[in-house]
C-alpha cells in the first residue's frame, strides 16, 4: 500500500504539509507565532521590572534600592531559565510535551494576571506572578523547542534553518514588546504595561489550542508518524505527588517571606544562584556519564551537548552586557545628537532584534545552500564561529573606548555601538539557533527535554555571569570598559579556538562510534 493511502493524504496535501511555511513542514507556522506571543509577554514586563522596583511609592512603584532591584531582576531571569531543567524532565517523564506546553501557559498567564492586579492586592502578588512566570516558562521553553526538532527527520538539512526562522518569531515579540511597553512607561502607566503582557500571553495561548495542536496532529497523522510530543515516557511513578508537595513548600516558603519570617537577601541569593545552577549542570552530566542504561555513542553525544553548553554559557556571558556596560556606554559615552535630533539612548536596546530580523533569513537561507552543498560547518564550527565574530564586535568597542579618553569631547561616535551591535547579532544567530537545534538532534533518545531544559540552564548562568562583571564597572568612570571589552574578547576568542581544535576529532568519533552500532 502506497504512503498517499495509508495516510488517506493526497500527494498535493502532503507537499504542502511538508514545505507549506516557507520551504519548512507546515505545522512551524503556529507554533513560529506561539513562540512569537509568548516571547512578546516576557519581554512586556522585562524592561519595566527594574525600572518599576526602584520608582517610588508615590509614582506607583516600590522604592527599592538598585542593588536590590538588580539582583531580584537577576534571581527571576536566571529562575526562569534554571526551571527549564526540572521542566524539561516533567515533559519527558510525566506530562509529556504537549500538556506540558499546555500547562506552561496557563501558568505563564496567570502570572502576568497576577502582576496587573498587584496594584490593587499588593506587592505579594506581584512576587506570585514573577513566580509564576518562572515556573510556566520552565514549562513551555523546552517543549515548544523539542516539538520544532520532531518536525524535521534525522538528516534533514532544513533543521538548522528552520531553527532559525523559529528564533525569528523570538525577537518581533521582542521588538514589538519594546515598542508598545515603552509608551505606557514614560506615562508611568506601570501595571497597563504589565497588562500588555499578559495579553500577549493570552494571544499565544489561543494560537496553540486552536491552531497549533490540530496542525502538528494533521501533520502527524498524514506522515503516518508517531507523534512523540503527545506522551511521556513514563519511566517514573509518582511524579505527580512529588509536585504537590514541591507546590505546597512553595506556597509555605512565600507565605514565610511575606509574613517576614523568613528574610530574604536578594544580593546574596543572586550571588549563590551562579553556584547552583553550575552544580546541577554538572552534577546531571556526571551522573548521565556514568549511567548503565547509556550506550557509548549516547555519552559521546551527552560529551557533545556538555561542550556545546558549556560554550554557550561563555557565550551569552558577554553577549548580555549589552543591559549593562553597553547601556552604560550609549547614556554616557556616546554622542546621542544626529541630525539635530537627540536620540534616547534606549533605542541601541532595539538593534538587536532589529537586526536579527534582517539578518535571520538570509543565515536561514545559507545554512540550507550550504547543506545541499554538503559543505554545511558542524555545529562546533558554527558555534566558534558565532563566538569570533561576536569577538570582533567586543574589538569595536575597545577601539571606541580607548578613543573616548583621548577625544576632547569625550563622546563617540554612535555608528561604533551600531556596528557593535551588528556583529554581535550575526553571532548571535550563528550559534544560538544552532545551540537549540544541536539539542533536539544530539540529546539521546527520551532525553529532548532534559537537553533543551540544560541549554536554558546555561543561558541563565551566562546572564548571572554577565550581571557579575558588568556590576564592576563604575558608571562615573570610562576606564573601566576597555579592559572589560578586552576580557570579553578574550574569552570569546580562546574558546573558539578550543571548540574549532575539538570539532573535527570528535566529529570523528560521533560518526565512526554511530557506524559500530549500527554493525552490531
Amino acid at each position: 500500500m502506497s504512503k498517499e493511502a495509508s495516510s488517506g493524504v493526497s500527494a498535493a496535501e502532503l507537499e504542502s504539509l511538508e514545505n507549506g511555511f516557507m520551504g519548512h513542514p507546515k505545522p512551524l507556522r503556529p507554533l513560529f507565532f506561539t513562540e512569537m506571543w509568548e516571547r512578546f509577554s516576557y519581554y512586556s514586563i522585562r524592561p519595566l521590572l527594574v525600572l518599576f522596583m526602584v520608582a517610588t511609592v508615590g509614582s506607583g512603584g516600590f522604592g527599592f534600592d538598585e542593588v536590590t532591584a538588580s539582583a531580584i531582576y537577576g534571581i527571576f531571569a536566571g529562575s526562569l531559565y534554571l526551571a527549564a531543567v526540572p521542566g524539561g524532565w516533567l515533559a519527558d517523564n510525566w506530562l509529556g510535551q504537549e500538556r506540558a506546553l499546555w500547562w506552561g501557559s496557563i501558568i505563564i498567564a496567570l502570572g502576568h494576571l497576577c502582576i496587573a492586579l498587584s496594584a490593587m492586592f499588593g506587592m505579594t502578588l506581584f512576587f506570585v506572578g514573577l513566580i509564576c512566570i518562572v515556573l510556566g516558562s520552565g514549562l513551555f521553553k523546552t517543549c515548544i523547542s523539542v516539538m520544532v526538532g520532531a518536525l524535521y527527520t534525522k538528516g534533514d538539512v532544513r533543521r538548522d534553518s528552520g531553527f532559525t526562522l523559529f528564533y525569528m518569531g523570538i525577537n518581533i515579540g521582542a521588538l514589538l514588546a519594546a515598542l508598545i511597553v515603552g509608551i505606557f512607561k514614560e506615562k508611568g502607566m506601570w501595571h497597563v504595561g504589565f497588562g500588555v503582557g499578559g495579553l500577549g500571553m493570552l494571544i499565544s495561548l489561543l494560537i496553540y489550542r486552536f491552531s497549533a495542536q490540530k496542525t502538528l496532529t494533521h501533520y502527524a497523522k498524514a506522515k503516518g508518524i508517531s507523534a512523540e510530543w503527545e506522551r511521556s515516557n513514563d519511566r517514573y511513578h509518582n511524579v505527580g505527588r512529588w509536585v504537590a508537595g514541591f507546590v505546597a513548600l512553595l506556597v509555605a516558603v512565600i507565605v514565610l517571606v511575606a509574613t517576614g519570617i523568613m528574610p530574604f537577601e536578594a544580593s546574596m541569593v543572586a550571588e549563590y544562584m551562579t553556584y547552583i545552577i553550575a552544580a546541577v549542570v554538572i552534577g546531571y552530566f556526571a551522573v548521565m556519564f556514568v549511567s548503565p542504561r547509556l550506550d557509548k555513542t549516547d555519552k559521546l553525544r551527552l560529551l557533545i551537548c556538555f561542550i556545546l553548553i558549556i560554550g554557550s554559557t561563555l557565550f551569552w556571558s558577554s553577549f548580555e552586557q549589552q543591559p549593562t556596560s553597553f547601556n552604560l556606554f550609549a547614556d554616557r559615552y556616546t554622542d546621542l545628537n544626529v541630525l539635530g535630533f537627540e536620540i534616547p539612548s534606549i533605542w541601541f536596546q532595539s538593534l538587536n532584534p532589529l537586526f536579527i530580523l534582517l539578518l535571520a533569513p538570509i543565515v536561514s537561507i545559507l545554512w540550507v545552500k550550504l547543506g545541499n552543498r554538503g559543505i554545511e560547518p558542524n555545529s562546533m564550527v558554527k558555534f566558534a564561529l558565532g563566538m569570533l565574530i561576536t569577538a570582533a564586535g567586543f574589538g569595536l568597542m575597545i577601539i571606541a573606548s580607548k578613543n573616548i579618553l583621548t577625544n576632547e569631547t569625550g563622546l563617540a561616535s554612535p555608528l561604533w555601538l551600531v556596528g557593535s551591535l551588528l556583529l554581535l547579532t550575526l553571532g548571535e544567530l550563528a550559534l544560538s539557533p544552532v545551540g537549540l537545534s544541536s539539542m533536539t538532534k544530539l540529546a539521546p533518545k527520551g532525553m529532548q527535554g532534559q537537553m533543551m531544559g540544560l541549554f536554558f540552564a546555561s543561558v541563565a548562568m551566562g546572564n548571572l555571569v554577565a550581571a557579575f562583571f558588568g556590576g564592576h564597572v563604575s558608571a562615573d568612570k570610562i576606564e573601566g570598559l576597555p579592559t572589560l571589552f578586552t576580557t570579553m574578547t578574550v574569552f570569546l576568542v580562546v574558546t573558539a579556538v578550543i571548540l574549532l581544535l575539538l570539532a573535527k576529532p570528535i566529529s570523528t568519533m560521533l560518526k565512526n562510534s554511530e557506524q559500530a552500532d549500527h554493525v552490531s
